[in-house]
């Protein structure tokens, strides 16, 4: 019998916020609950460190370039296969509670059912400018009001589309539970927490003490001692704007850690219908993150740049008679899961994807099986923050950051996991640099991708500003219920509806109106 899924993605959730990934200070018991039933992955990546292009990367199982995801504004074309497709080819049904960030006028890409709206803009206004002169600023307004005003908030934005995510979500799968088509599932209910601004409600706050909240391992230097690409974010997240104090950045790590914990109670209440549905008994549940959050290291925040707290990600899967309370060291990605889908979804007559995919199936590590997973990841950034595409290649322990404006990078992650030794600084490894530049060049084309961006962002700024003089833009996604069929608005038999909605369903003790 093929598994359902359910798979559940935070936004902007550094993997080094949860307790499974070593932090001392975070609490989250659903979480943890799920890792003691599932595969914990220490090493796992996001493909590219902003929303909307590691979502179109993640659900293509292809880097961004290839489908021309570059940026937050950037449209994920409809002719790209995502794994809802080859799931809805091979018998499920699937569904999309919460945000995907799609741009462009498709807002389902293989999802045959969304039951809410998005959250962010579907259209070009987020495109950025490599052309611009003078320090980049995001298109979306980002800044650093986010640290400085973090604190308590009863009621947020982000709060209001959570609940109503999850409520859907939970809906959802009572309505599996109660089909009896034998139809799979793959529900895929995506959150909007912990992305700033950092606040949370007062009972998440007060899990905490506020002594307890840790400051970064990694202080930020002085501006003009950073390396460039810290130096360009330093202005673009407008941080000379605003002096942040200790304070601060305990009240924003604070808030962070409170909004973990939020997420972690939207885990347990998936996880509570799952069980008491039974479903859980043939689900395959996955936790994971768009990408990471710098939460103050090297002086740092959000995301849009290269380093770990940025590019990495929780990943834990947890599938009916699979490994159970391990922890798994080897590389994996985001593009990994469309053949991981797959894999689960065609157990015998596997599936060929129609697209060349960059990753590959984890299904063996979780059953503790023979796999052939190369330890390594790749990971692009090609929006703003820079002005060439940043082509990041992991392989073992040694990380390369390589940008045509830069200097390279280069780091030891085993013996530097904070990325405070640049050894592209030391002689003694410039044969080690000089190999991973070549296997860079080898899989990307820079100059050519630079071309490529450029062209796509102004095209953009051209159809946007067209688009702002009044042209309709009818791409935003307006959910549909049918409130005749919800109830009992139909007219039909009250008895024979209650009926089949009750769970477990209980057989006719006489017959009434038939229930089917």
């Amino acid at each position: 019998m093929k598994p359902n899924f359910l798979f559940i993605q935070t936004d902007q959730m550094t993997a080094f916020a949860l307790n499974q990934y070593g932090n001392p200070v975070v609490q989250s018991p659903n979480i943890d609950k799920l890792a003691s039933r599932g595969v914990v992955f220490q090493n796992a990546y996001c493909n590219n460190p902003i929303c909307a292009s590691s979502r179109f990367s993640m659900m293509s199982g292809q880097l961004s370039s290839r489908v021309g995801a570059y940026d937050n504004a950037a449209e994920f074309p409809a002719q790209v296969p995502t794994f809802a497709h080859y799931l809805v080819d091979l018998g499920y049904h699937t569904c999309l509670s919460g945000k995907m960030h799609f741009v462009g006028p498709d807002q389902l890409h293989g999802f045959q059912e969304r039951v809410t709206t998005d959250i962010y803009p579907s259209d070009f206004g987020w495109t950025p400018d490599w052309l611009a002169e003078g320090h980049q600023l995001p298109p979306s307004g980002m800044s650093m009001r986010s640290v400085v005003e973090a604190g308590i908030s009863e009621r947020s934005l982000q709060i209001d589309y959570d609940e109503e995510a999850c409520h859907q979500a939970e809906v959802k799968l009572w309505d599996y539970a109660r089909n009896h088509s034998g139809e799979p599932f793959f529900l895929a209910v995506s959150f909007t927490h912990p992305h700033n601004p950092f606040t949370t409600q007062s009972k998440y706050w007060n899990l905490y003490n506020h002594s307890e909240i840790n400051m970064p391992e990694v202080t930020g230097k002085p501006v003009e001692e950073r390396d460039p690409w810290s130096q360009r974010y330093y202005y673009l997240i407008r941080n000379d704007e605003h002096k942040v104090t200790s304070e601060d950045i305990l009240n924003a790590r604070h808030a962070y850690y409170g909004m973990v914990s939020y997420m972690d109670h939207m885990v347990g209440r998936l996880q509570r219908v799952l069980e008491e549905s039974g479903l859980d008994e043939n689900t395959v549940v996955i936790f994971t993150a768009d990408h990471g959050e710098m939460l103050g290291e090297r002086g740092m925040w959000y995301k849009f740049n290269p380093f770990e707290w940025s590019v990495r990600v929780p990943m834990i899967i947890a599938a009916p008679g699979g490994l159970k309370g391990v922890r798994e060291k080897r590389l994996v990605s985001l593009v990994d899961l469309l053949p991981t889908f797959i894999d689960f979804a065609s157990p015998t007559d596997k599936v060929k994807p129609v697209d060349l995919i960059d990753g590959k199936s984890i299904k063996p590590l979780l059953y503790g099986e023979q796999d052939n997973q190369s330890d390594e990841v790749m990971i692009e950034f090609t929006a703003e923050g820079t002005y060439a595409p940043a082509l990041i290649l992991r392989k073992g322990d040694w990380k390369y950051i390589y940008c045509e404006t830069d200097p390279g990078m280069m780091f030891n992650l085993r013996t530097d996991p904070n990325e405070t030794q640049n050894l592209c600084e030391n002689p003694e490894f410039k044969g080690r640099a000089e190999e991973m530049v070549t296997d860079i060049l080898s899989r990307w084309n820079p100059q050519e991708m630079k071309k490529d961006i450029i062209a796509s962002q102004q095209r953009r700024h051209f159809v946007q500003r067209v688009l702002m003089k009044g042209t309709s833009r009818p791409w935003d996604f307006q959910p549909h219920f049918n409130a005749s069929n919800q109830y009992l608005r139909t007219g039909n038999s009250p008895t024979a509806v209650k009926g089949r909605a009750r769970f477990p369903l209980v057989p006719e003790k006489e017959k009434d109106y038939p229930r089917n």
